[in-house]
């Protein structure tokens, strides 16, 4: 896939990305910026030109979705449990909370909540690592070449992919596929913005907000606002570098909600090219190393799913609604069965008629009685309805 091709994966899929992401930190204060006016599709435009493939820095990140307050064992790892026993007292370890058995889970419910750092390097198309800093212990994920590297420190476990060489050569023709059988020419990057914004007229108002600044950088701000009366997503701000064209910030608004409800962004950012051998990884000699094959990408046009099991029809999720309004529903037969017995989804949900549900200010899950899950940007009641 070419290079500008992958630059614009960003800005099709944020609407639907940032509703489920995690993300935070509020503009910078400081002089008022005033940049040359821009429509929103210069502003695309902008981030298309960029020539950026070097830089570093910090990620701030944080979110104030209402999610309810977890058990603390939930989120508790081996090595978290053992530094706070070797730090108590004698006769007082019992207090120690034991290591959960649902890590993948409270993981994501970690990210999902509070505040988070991360550090970010990038050296180029092909070198990259992300610095993800636990309460006590660190992630990271590492791609240099042809290698992708993935540790936790927490339990000194690290998962090793090795990339193809033709992999970059074999994803160009796959998209040169899809891309032929587009109903419109997508050819250059100025229609490419303008199919964008069409496919938004009908659900979303897109606008360029005010001028600001972001990690010390002044920034254009892609704004979508929902025309849907009914969704729970107030807008989403796409903070753009308005010298590179990297997009440094993203923020969601939630309806009645005065605070972001998620937020991500750059608090430091250096465009220099990082030392090469931040991208050299190395586990430790004691870590668990598990080699990690990749599947081979599938013969689009011979319909070839070899490597992987094709869902039946009874396992499709299917979409109602449509825009910032859309349910969508999966059926029983392709929820994983260890969900209905992890003990975590009892302390996120609530029992409601019907079923379970979890709430937040941005997105509500409904766990129907007969197995079936309905997730939306919308009210319970609309989920609801649509399990009727």
């Amino acid at each position: 896939m070419s290079r500008n091709s992958l630059k614009w994966l960003p800005a099709v899929v944020v609407p639907a990305v940032v509703v489920a992401a995690v993300i935070a930190v509020p503009f910078q204060a400081g002089a008022a910026v005033d940049l040359p006016d821009k429509t929103p599709e210069q502003v695309l435009l902008l981030v298309n030109d960029s020539t950026v493939s070097t830089f570093s820095g910090t990620v701030s990140q944080s979110s104030d979705l209402g999610l309810p307050t977890l058990d603390l064992s939930a989120g508790m790892t081996k090595s978290m449990q053992k530094s706070m026993t070797e730090s108590m007292p004698e006769g007082a370890t019992d207090l120690v909370p034991a290591t959960s058995t649902t890590g993948a889970l409270s993981t994501a419910l970690e990210l999902l909540s509070g505040s988070h750092e991360f550090r970010v390097y990038v050296g180029g198309e092909n070198k990259s690592r992300v610095q993800i800093k636990d309460r006590m212990a660190e992630r990271d994920v590492v791609h240099n070449g042809n290698d992708v590297w993935l540790y936790d420190s927490s339990s000194n476990a690290a998962t090793h992919m090795s990339v193809p060489a033709d992999l970059a050569a074999t994803a160009e023709l796959k998209f040169a596929e899809l891309k032929s059988e587009l109903p419109t020419d997508l050819s250059t990057p100025a229609q490419v913005a303008d199919r964008f914004l069409s496919e938004l007229d009908p659900s979303t108002t897109v606008s360029v907000g005010t001028d600001a600044r972001v990690a010390g950088r002044s920034v254009y701000q892609l704004v979508l606002t929902p025309k849907a009366a009914d969704s729970l997503v107030a807008s989403v701000s796409i903070a753009v570098d308005s010298e590179t064209g990297l997009p440094v910030q993203v923020v969601v608004m939630a309806e009645g909600q005065s605070a972001p409800a998620l937020q991500v962004g750059f608090t430091a950012l250096d465009f220099a090219a990082p030392d090469a051998d931040r991208f050299d990884f190395v586990p430790p000699a004691n870590a668990t190393v598990t080699e990690q094959a990749l599947p081979a990408l599938p013969d689009h046009a011979a319909g070839d799913h070899s490597g992987a099991q094709s869902p039946t029809v009874a396992e499709l999720p299917r979409v109602t609604g449509s825009g910032w309004s859309s349910i969508v529903e999966v059926p029983a037969a392709a929820v994983p069965a260890e969900l209905g017995n992890n003990p975590l989804i009892d302390q996120l949900t609530t029992g409601v008629a019907g079923g379970r549900a979890l709430t937040t200010s941005l997105m509500t899950v409904f766990l129907a009685t007969d197995g079936r899950v309905f997730a939306g940007a919308v009210p319970l009641a609309q989920l609801q309805a649509a399990a009727e």
